[in-house]
């Protein structure tokens, strides 16, 4: 094909529109529009954009056709989107296939010589590795949820986090019993099986986002996502989680430290996003919450003995927000043989090389010092130690 005709083709692409919005394929329609004095020019700034994603064009292509979030994979989630477009998805197909295996000299003839030439795959087959990559769209996902595992709403819009926590699980020693109820949820929600809405309530510092964080980088080769959500954001999940309702992965929805003073609008929200609205739970959603308040909402003595003529029912109002998670796990800050068993498995992890007898009573003198014993404290006195620190 001439370069006319590639760009034809490349400006008729309707199931996979959105690759044109790409900055790799952005580059490439410059150079197939370029003329001939500045084809030169153009064709080297499509290849400093390829090249810094792969040498081989045939592979980067092929990437961004898997990772694309296209028509087919919106209106059908993976299945079949019907006649017209799986024809036209196949079709498609064979022309990144056509264009995925061709050099820089069927691409774009009469490019100078002493430009380099990308890499290709000549037997590459596009329509193999799209259909397997359909077939697992649950656990892969397409656009940035192919991309990326961790999200962040930002002007009403998902935001991926490109540098997310690391946190893992068996990093995170001393509270197996109580992860283990939040696992069990979790495998139920990527098993499609019914999930709860979970809350993580006790002290500080006893690694409860920092569970929700390991869980999410845990299971996403399985299909899980997290968005975390912040209090003044809870209006959005709404029309979030409506947006997320058709999409074939699994989302943890993470507020954070969650508390509400008693006429915080944003505690009617939450109500009514939890249970009790005319829209259904998403079977994709759930909402994991970490607080240090057992009923989330701050009281004082005056709540109680105040002019209300109706008291409890009041106070009724203000515990029914905690009682529509469905699944409540409590963190308590650790007794001694914890903190212990805590310090021990965190030495281990670190490397830091120390009696366990000295181990335990510098610990327990920082945790002194530090306010009081927690994984948050136990993992600062390692740290300190492996840097050298002393204490």
């Amino acid at each position: 094909m001439q370069r006319n005709e590639w760009l034809a083709r490349l400006d008729a692409l309707v199931v996979f529109r959105g690759l044109l919005d790409t900055p790799l394929l952005r580059a490439l329609r410059g150079a197939l529009t370029a003329d001939e004095a500045a084809l030169g020019g153009a064709v080297a700034a499509f290849e400093a954009v390829l090249f810094a994603q792969n040498t081989n064009w045939t592979d980067a292509l092929l990437d961004a056709a898997l990772e694309d979030e296209n028509l087919c994979l919106r209106l059908a989630a993976g299945g079949d989107a019907g006649p017209v477009l799986e024809t036209a998805l196949e079709s498609e197909l064979d022309f990144l296939q056509a264009l995925g295996r061709a050099g820089l000299d069927d691409v774009c003839h009469g490019a100078p010589e002493y430009l380099p030439r990308w890499r290709v795959t000549p037997d590459a087959d596009f329509h193999a590795a799209y259909a397997a990559r359909r077939a697992a769209v649950g656990q892969k996902g397409y656009g940035i949820f192919a991309r990326h595992h961790v999200f962040t709403l930002e002007n009403g819009r998902l935001a991926p986090v490109r540098y997310p926590d690391p946190q893992r699980l068996d990093e995170l020693p001393g509270y197996e019993r109580e992860r283990e109820k939040i696992l069990a949820n979790t495998r139920a929600l990527l098993e499609g099986r019914p999930a709860n809405n979970v809350l993580l309530y006790g002290d500080a510092g006893t690694g409860k986002s920092s569970t929700v964080k390991a869980i999410a980088n845990e299971y996403a080769p399985e299909g899980l996502r997290l968005i975390e959500v912040k209090k003044n954001q809870l209006y959005q999940i709404p029309a979030l989680m409506d947006s997320l309702a058709k999409n074939p992965l699994k989302f943890i929805l993470f507020i954070d430290d969650l508390s509400f003073a008693a006429n915080d609008d944003n505690f009617a929200a939450l109500k009514a996003i939890l249970e009790g609205s005319v829209g259904g739970r998403s079977h994709n959603v759930a909402v994991y919450a970490t607080s240090n308040r057992r009923h989330l909402v701050k009281e004082s003595m005056t709540d109680r003995t105040g002019d209300d003529l109706h008291a409890s029912d009041t106070r009724q109002e203000l515990m029914s927000l905690s009682a529509r998670f469905g699944l409540t796990v409590t963190f308590q800050q650790p007794d001694k043989v914890r903190y212990e068993a805590i310090l021990l498995e965190l030495a281990r992890q670190y490397g830091v090389q120390m009696p366990s007898d000295q181990l335990y009573i510098k610990g327990e003198a920082f945790a002194l010092r530090a306010g009081g014993r927690s994984p948050r404290v136990a993992k600062q006195f390692i740290e300190l130690l492996k840097g050298g620190v002393q204490l």
